[in-house]
């Protein structure tokens, strides 16, 4: 399930200066085995409001762990996190098997204190645009896997929340439906707009889906570049524009 948080820290300040998510020369530090592991290394990142921005590196690399730095579910070790409101979405989509697609989707709201029937309601009214419409009754194993990350997606977006942070949302799915709900995921965000910090290690899907893409050293996490995409909507993995920044990025992590 998506867990919504408020990582605010001088909230009116981040939003005076425009930006949602402002990390500064923020450290983290793993001591719960024999040795301390340095997780990050002085990262810093600032998502403009109403920014795509993507994180790519290797793996270990930290990525993960700046995303919850970036919704409070973690504290720095140093340097300080500023972020707006946030609703995070992990990997595995955490559907309750108990309850069937369109009350999994309402459970944000639920979680507001919505009633059941206004949050279903609201919930069933974005059905058709996400895919499911005639699944409402569905229990999770009834689904694909691409139908379940579009449940758990809508559940995320429903949280209202300014700031959805998305960690590796297709990366469990096979490439052509990943390839298609990456699709689906850019046409969502152009009907409703959100500010996204996404974490991937598919580079061609952070070049297709954001406005910037930052690249991550090996562990400890160093942010060692920063691209660009100023490429027209939609965008597919064949132009030669994508291609390009993919491989820049690819240069840019080895």
């Amino acid at each position: 399930m998506q867990i919504t948080t408020e990582a605010v820290v001088e909230e009116p300040r981040t939003a005076a200066l425009n930006e949602a998510v402002e990390l500064v020369e923020v450290r983290r530090v793993f001591r719960g085995g024999p040795s301390p592991v340095e997780a990050l290394a002085g990262v810093t990142l600032r998502v403009r409001v109403g920014e795509v921005v993507a994180v790519v590196g290797p793996s270990g690399c930290g990525k993960s762990t700046l995303l919850e730095l970036a919704c409070g579910l973690q504290a720095p070790d140093g340097g300080s996190a500023r972020a707006l409101p946030a609703a995070f979405m992990p990997q595995r989509d955490l559907l309750l098997p108990w309850l069937n697609a369109l009350d999994n989707a309402a459970l944000a709201l639920r979680a507001q204190g919505l009633a059941r029937p206004r949050a279903r309601a609201r919930a069933a009214a974005h059905f058709e645009a996400f895919g499911l419409r005639g699944f409402e009754a569905a229990r999770p194993w009834e689904l694909s896997g691409g139908m379940r990350q579009r449940v758990a997606f809508l559940r995320t977006l429903l949280a209202g929340t300014p700031v959805l942070a998305l960690d590796e949302p297709f990366g469990a799915l096979d490439a052509l439906t990943r390839e298609e709900l990456q699709g689906w995921l850019a046409a969502m965000l152009a009907r409703e707009p959100r500010t996204v910090l996404l974490v991937t290690h598919d580079v061609e899907e952070a070049i297709v889906l954001a406005d910037r893409v930052i690249v991550l050293s090996p562990r400890p996490g160093r942010v060692v570049a920063e691209l660009d995409v100023p490429l027209a909507r939609p965008r597919t993995r064949t132009d030669a524009a994508v291609v390009a920044l993919r491989a820049r990025t690819l240069e840019a992590l080895a």
